[in-house]
């Protein structure tokens, strides 16, 4: 094994170590209201949510990336300085959220990570070479920087909020939904369909120009115009429903699109992909047209507000897009890519823990909406069926702990 993917397969298990701590508190969080536990349940929010987005989903995106343009270029040691950068911004956070939530130290460590961010954004398009900028898998990346890189904008202005309106701002919540939006629908989503057509051109499938060009326009205006789905809570105009539900619509228009090019191309899939891997692909597809719906739904008057007042249907949305949609695409990339394995085991554990879940956090918004009575021990069957999530991680990192320290 090359000196360099060994390193990114320990950079991909501790993104996966900071997964489990994010899920371990998680877990904390939903114990909160069973068990008397000497917490701030604030600060653990605020650290769970920095530590799964920033900790897993940022290094395990990073890393693929590094893995597929740049670990033949002889800049391991430059690399090594942004990431061990990272890893002190990163042990920062979770070293002072949990004891002051949003203070001096948290925020300066958060601070310092959008930097260690924008640092490798430069490294990686100055770097990346010339004959690889023409991809289109380059070009999903690219604009997933560039997301990336916008969604900071929100914390900017979180900071001038608070300092000036306070959190009771209309504006705190609105650079907090930014922040959010471009995230999952923009730096992850984009992220992943790099990874996407990075695989197909290293199998030499081509999409026809105009098709990906049609493609990539039409999802990203539409990411574009979803974000107005943020900020339906406040009661805009409704042509500002009509744009929102645009987006939403063009989203799902392109991805039928792209949907009907791969079709006519006639792919053949056997043999390309193990049988965990056909697992990942098939939930990935289910979980993204459900989430795609959920955007169209959402920019409905009547939903919109649904969505903004009842705190389940956000959350089981929120938990969708990251523990579903991105996870589980993080997970099927860097096991074809090689990073880690994910084992047929450890993938139905790790969905034993999300659906279920996922399914309970919808039934108590639908009763809040509803006005219906909830199951007795709610709180306690929904802690106890979370468990498996963390557990699933533990498994993940046992076998591939297993492989690169043991060998």
């Amino acid at each position: 094994m090359k000196p360099t993917i060994l390193k990114l397969k320990q950079h991909i298990l501790i993104a996966l170590g900071y997964f489990f701590i994010a899920a371990f508190l998680g877990v904390v969080l939903r114990f909160f209201r069973v068990l008397d536990i000497p917490v701030n349940y604030k600060f653990i929010v605020h650290t769970h949510s920095h530590i799964a987005l920033l900790g897993w989903v940022y290094l395990a995106l990073t890393t693929l990336l590094y893995r597929l343009y740049l670990s033949n270029q002889n800049l391991d040691k430059r690399y090594s300085r942004i990431f061990w950068f990272t890893q002190m911004t990163l042990a920062g956070m979770l070293c002072s959220f949990p004891f002051q939530g949003y203070a001096l130290l948290s925020i300066t460590f958060s601070t310092l990570f959008l930097f260690a961010s924008y640092w490798f954004a430069c490294f990686f398009v100055t770097n990346t070479p010339k004959k690889i900028k023409n991809t289109y898998s380059y070009t999903c990346f690219l604009i997933a920087l560039g997301y990336l890189l916008l969604s900071s904008i929100g914390p900017w202005v979180l900071g001038i909020v608070m300092n000036t309106s306070g959190p009771t701002s209309v504006w705190y919540r609105i650079a907090i939904y930014f922040y959010l939006h471009f995230q999952y629908n923009g730096w992850m989503i984009m992220g992943l369909l790099g990874a996407f057509f990075f695989l197909l051109e290293s199998s030499e499938i081509v999409l026809g120009k105009k098709q990906f060009e049609r493609f990539i326009w039409g999802f990203n205006i539409g990411i574009v115009f979803t974000f107005l789905l943020s900020v339906l809570w406040v009661n805009p105009p409704v042509y500002v429903n009509y744009l929102a539900g645009f987006g939403a619509v063009l989203q799902m228009a392109a991805f039928g699109y792209l949907f009907r090019g791969f079709l006519k191309l006639k792919i053949t899939y056997r043999g390309l992909f193990s049988n965990v891997q056909l697992s990942m692909i098939t939930f990935l597809v289910g979980l993204l047209i459900f989430k795609m719906s959920l955007q169209l739904l959402s920019a409905v008057p009547y939903f919109a507000t649904l969505a903004a007042t009842v705190l389940d249907f956000t959350i089981a949305y929120l938990h969708w897009t990251f523990l579903g949609v991105v996870t589980i695409g993080l997970f099927l990339f860097a096991d074809i890519f090689g990073l880690i394995r994910i084992s047929e085991r450890s993938f139905y554990v790790y969905i034993i823990g999300f659906l279920p879940t996922e399914f309970l956090i919808f039934y108590k918004g639908f009763g809040v909406w509803q006005n219906k009575p909830i199951i007795d021990n709610y709180d306690i069957i929904l802690a106890i069926v979370s468990i498996f999530i963390p557990i699933a991680l533990l498994l993940i990192l046992k076998d591939n702990i297993k492989g690169v320290y043991m060998k």
